[in-house]
């Protein structure tokens, strides 16, 4: 990492993509801390850390201890989409992105010392269900919710750069790891051969290797001209029953079993839409500050991520 990442502060750290980002620092030698409503959990899932801190993003802002000692600032937190939407999951899903950001933006504005760069995380659901339309970070967002509570999102982390901080916002799609995400959710069924489309299986899906989110996020933290929005999404988007396919081909299993709409909305209500959203997402801008994909293609993302 170059000199304006001489540390960095990661909230968010002990789920999926922040453990696998914080090994990727750690690996790197640079020196990094974390947010955490647990710190000794913490302390005890990210070997390397300096130090943890407890931080609640509903119920307060940010520390300025730990906010004070950053060069660069990642935020990942926010409460998981998966699961069947009610009136309370709903507002936890919002509430923990768009106050959580909000806190700590407002405990960057109160810091003397503030990071170099903000990168906070947002999704692909910024832009709802767009059918076959060839999306990149310059088209309009979607209307539902989840494009909302992105729109949202992402006002409070821009608010940062009020204080001359340099601010990205990850765009992010199907993250593929073993170590958690909605790939780790699909093996169990596909290898019982349980698996197939979704839907009628023409649904685009924006997907990415864990590799690249955490390549893309380095790259971010380390070169000045990314900001503002990013999609972090592999370059060759598929259709769903190709998504299908290829995941039983990489497991030897076949997947044939299709998951009727119908049927998804009744188990699921609300989320189910977006199990059947599609968005065919290209990641331009990252792109365009010369970041090259690890794995570009879907089947080798899965044969590296199910070796």
């Amino acid at each position: 990492m170059t000199a304006t990442a001489t540390s960095v502060l990661v909230s968010g750290a002990t789920g999926f993509i922040g453990r696998t980002l914080c090994a990727a620092i750690k690996e790197r030698g640079v020196p990094f801390t974390a947010f955490s409503r647990r710190p000794d959990r913490a302390k005890s899932l990210l070997p390397g850390v300096k130090e943890a801190y407890r931080w609640r993003p509903k119920l307060e802002p940010a520390p300025l201890a730990a906010i004070q000692g950053a060069g660069a600032l990642v935020h990942l937190a926010g409460a998981s989409v998966i699961g069947r939407w009610n009136k309370h999951k709903k507002q936890d899903i919002r509430e923990s992105r768009v106050v959580g950001t909000r806190h700590l933006v407002e405990a960057i504005g109160e810091a003397k010392s503030k990071p170099g760069v903000l990168v906070c995380a947002s999704a692909v659901g910024y832009y709802g269900s767009r059918g076959e339309e060839e999306l990149t970070e310059e088209s309009g967002p979607g209307s539902d919710f989840l494009a909302e509570v992105c729109q949202a999102w992402e006002a409070e982390a821009r608010r940062a750069e009020e204080f001359h901080v340099r601010v990205v916002m990850l765009r992010i799609g199907m993250v593929l790891g073993r170590e958690g995400g909605a790939l780790k959710q699909m093996l169990i069924p596909f290898k019982l051969g349980l698996g197939g489309p979704v839907g009628n299986g023409q649904q685009w899906v924006p997907w990415v290797s864990i590799d690249d989110v955490i390549g893309i996020i380095l790259h971010a933290i380390e070169v000045g001209k990314v900001k503002g929005p990013i999609n972090v999404t592999a370059p060759n988007p598929v259709r769903n029953a190709e998504f299908t396919k290829t995941l039983g081909h990489a497991l030897h299993r076949p997947a044939f079993l299709p998951a009727p709409a119908i049927g998804l909305k009744l188990l699921l209500g609300e989320f189910a839409d977006v199990l059947l959203t599609s968005q065919r997402i290209i990641p331009k801008q990252i792109q365009e500050t010369g970041y090259k994909f690890t794995h570009p293609t879907l089947e080798a993302a899965l044969r590296a991520t199910l070796a």
